[in-house]
């Protein structure tokens, strides 16, 4: 399945093309709350506050951390040690000097680590 919507749409409605405007209009307006409905099922079955996708990575984040070790700086500071990288996490402006934690928004093993010293809840990241 591509990213981009449009192409999804596309693809799926090929024959509904051929239709007038209102009958198409009419067909993406049930296949969107087909997709709303579905989603909003699967949701429902969650157990845990993110999805099951994120669950699996921060899980695996979590392994990774396992690995490390840190010296804390401050309440919210923390060097971290990762083999030959050292590394520094601000849980406080929530960034990791190697910019995972930035870029996915999700906590990175480094932050992880770091939350789990600060005993702190990794939910509130």
């Amino acid at each position: 399945m591509t990213t981009n919507i449009s192409k999804c749409i596309n693809t799926i409605l090929v024959k509904e093309r051929e239709l007038p405007v209102t009958a198409l209009a009419e067909e993406m307006r049930s296949l969107v709350q087909r997709w709303h409905y579905e989603r909003r099922t699967e949701a429902e079955k969650c157990k845990t506050q993110l999805t099951p996708s994120v669950e699996t990575l921060l899980s695996k984040q979590y392994q990774l951390s396992m690995r490390m070790r840190l010296d804390p700086a401050s309440d919210t500071l923390y060097t971290i040690l990762d083999g030959d990288k050292n590394g520094v996490v601000d849980l406080q402006a929530r960034t990791c000097s190697y910019r995972r934690f930035q870029l996915e928004q999700l906590p990175c093993a480094h932050a992880m680590i770091a939350i789990q010293h600060s005993k702190r809840y990794v939910y509130d990241f």
